[in-house]
């Protein structure tokens, strides 16, 4: 029986070992051994489970074909993968018509994939679609139940690993579109045998914790990978958990194609933890934008308002009366007056004057003998002087009337029956309680001189 290529090129490698010197370069090596693999095995048809699924932005599909024992690395190109008749996924069980070939840049040995068809589900992706049916029917995932997410979140709650780079994502996230929301996280492990487990107790403490640590809005976050390593998201009770909570939740697991239990179970799926902290931000990152145009009309909503503020302002100082002025304009007014009345008993005198004259002359006229009226002149003479110093003496009176009148009207005056005038810090004078906060110094004028006060309190009238 003749060698195959895979006996016969170790075989000549020998060969050339011991009659040859040569030294043989990595790409030389890996390029014989993949041409022994290629001319040792033909094209043939492998039957596995799809697992780590990537399909590249040239069209390109990686993934891997697994069974309980191992597992084998595949590609198909995509002049190969668009002439497939359904989409592959995660899970699905296939056989594949694939070359077996080694990929000589990394030295990895590969299956190169000509056509893909199904050969029944996997049991994991059996599974999944089993719970789903189930919960679905029971009405788990109805929208009727999801929890609406608030526009302005006070804080966010994340379940998720600590080590996670789903947390790294989400934080940069936030700094960029929130700095100021607070997070709060509730560390479990996002993989593992007891990863359900600890999903669920992080869910309920966050539920539990909600109006203590200040949160809103959970987040329910991982990164990417395979079935079996988003398994733990597909779990029931943590389906029942997200929906039992008074949390909206919003699950980001995985890239855009993957989907879990927990996905449908959320009030809001995001195809990934980024997105996840995007839809929680959207509200704050909107209420920036917002801001933008809302703040020149409040810019100038307020210099309007400061503008009529002001005229009122001038208008209503224009009809005030200094003190100082209204003690002068009185003061004209009393001048005048008295003035008025010094006129007024001029003129007095002169015509009592001028009637006594005249009577006399009347008297000397009439008297055949003035000697023997003198007397009675001297005493009308008397009474007029008399009548004109009482109406002097009256005209005094009301001046000094009027003067006291003034004179009670003074700020001295004022301060001299007892009153004080109160002027704060920067010497304004002070009209109301409310203008001073306890502690403020007060300066206080009294009739005879001025007091520095402290205010301890401030009372009702």
């Amino acid at each position: 029986m003749p060698s195959s290529p895979l006996t016969s090129a170790p075989a000549a490698a020998a060969g050339l070992e011991g009659t040859s010197t040569a030294v043989f370069s990595i790409a030389e090596l890996n390029r014989m051994a993949r041409s022994a693999l290629e001319s040792a095995l033909p094209l043939l048809w492998v039957g596995g489970e799809i697992s780590n699924l990537t399909r590249a932005s040239s069209g390109h599909l990686y993934f891997t074909l697994k069974d309980a024992a191992a597992q084998v690395r595949c590609a198909m190109w995509r002049n190969r993968a668009q002439l497939l008749a359904f989409r592959p996924e995660n899970g699905m069980r296939v056989e594949a018509r694939a070359l077996v070939t080694l990929y000589e840049a990394r030295g990895d040995y590969q299956l190169n994939v000509e056509t893909l068809r199904p050969a029944g589900i996997g049991s994991l992706f059996e599974a999944f679609n089993r719970l789903k049916t189930r919960l679905a029917a029971e009405g788990l995932f109805d929208e009727a139940g999801r929890r609406p997410l608030p526009r302005f979140p006070r804080a966010l709650g994340i379940v998720t690993s600590p080590q996670a780079a789903a947390l790294h994502d989400v934080l940069v996230t936030l700094r960029r579109r929130a700095p100021h929301l607070p997070v709060v996280l509730y560390p479990a492990p996002v993989q593992g045998a007891d990863a359900a487990t600890r999903l669920v107790e992080a869910v309920s403490q966050a539920g539990r914790r909600a109006a203590a640590d200040g949160i809103d809005v959970l987040l329910l976050v991982r990164g990417g990978g395979s079935i079996e390593d988003l398994w733990s998201f597909n779990d029931e009770a943590l389906a029942r958990a997200l929906r039992a909570g008074q949390l909206p939740v919003v699950c980001g697991v995985g890239h855009e194609s993957d989907f879990t239990i927990a996905d449908f179970a959320a009030d809001l799926r995001a195809p990934t933890p980024t997105s996840a902290a995007e839809l929680a931000s959207a509200g704050w990152y909107a209420a920036r934008a917002e801001l933008a145009v809302i703040e020149p009309r409040l810019q100038r909503a307020l210099e309007r308002r400061l503008g009529e503020l002001a005229q009122r302002l001038d208008r209503a100082a224009l009809r005030l009366v200094h003190p100082r002025e209204r003690l002068r304009r009185e003061r004209a007014t009393l001048e005048r007056l008295g003035e008025r009345l010094h006129h007024a008993a001029e003129r007095r005198l002169y015509r009592a004057r001028l009637r006594t004259a005249q009577a006399g002359l009347r008297l000397n006229a009439v008297a055949p003998r003035p000697s023997a009226l003198a007397d009675r002149v001297g005493a009308l003479g008397e009474r007029l002087q008399r009548a004109a110093a009482q109406l002097l003496a009256q005209r005094h009176t009301r001046v000094d009337t009027l003067a006291a009148h003034l004179q009670h009207l003074a700020p001295q005056a004022v301060l001299a029956r007892g009153y004080a005038i109160a002027r704060d810090e920067q010497g304004r004078v002070l009209r109301s309680a409310s203008a001073v906060r306890p502690g403020a110094t007060v300066d206080v004028q009294l009739a005879d001189g001025r007091l520095d006060t402290r205010v301890i309190g401030r009372g009702e009238r």
